[in-house]
């Protein structure tokens, strides 16, 4: 991912804890900020592994200022220690690559979210980062308050 924003969060829960919250997408209205939408459209049914049964493509509805956007995203598991995701189409973004790095420390998860995002309407790099950095530390914090309240 070249031109990427990253931040971390130490989340009070093991990985396979973590992973289990990114993984249930019908939940992500409940605690991720802005997102109105997530609905499955395919899983990793036939796939070996452990990643069986995760989302394979995902529909979002997404309206957190400034973007505002349906898109389809595709999602590539690492077991419980990472999943990215690319963008398969969208409205508004043109681009939207991320990935989720989990790594246990001791009973708790250091999580770190990488995202790059382009957007149809020129934008300048700078105001781009901001965004991204807000969508990011957003996210983290939601994440940890969501995993931390089920355990």
């Amino acid at each position: 991912m070249a031109d990427q924003t990253t931040s971390s969060i130490v989340v009070d829960a093991p990985a396979s804890a973590v992973m289990a919250v990114i993984a249930d997408f019908e939940a992500y209205p409940v605690w991720a900020k802005g997102v109105t939408t997530a609905d499955v459209r395919s899983t990793c049914e036939s796939e070996p592994g452990d990643h069986r049964g995760r989302a394979r493509e995902v529909f979002f509805a997404l309206d957190v200022s400034p973007i505002k956007d349906e898109y389809t995203l595709a999602y590539d598991w690492d077991g419980d220690k990472q999943v990215t995701w690319t963008l398969v189409e969208g409205k508004m973004l043109r681009a939207l690559d991320g990935a989720y790095v989990l790594r246990e420390t001791g009973g708790s998860t250091e999580v770190t979210y990488r995202l790059a995002l382009d957007v149809a309407i020129p934008m300048i790099g700078l105001i781009k980062r901001k965004g991204e950095k807000i969508l990011i530390d957003t996210a983290l914090k939601g994440l940890k308050q969501r995993v931390e309240s089920l355990a």
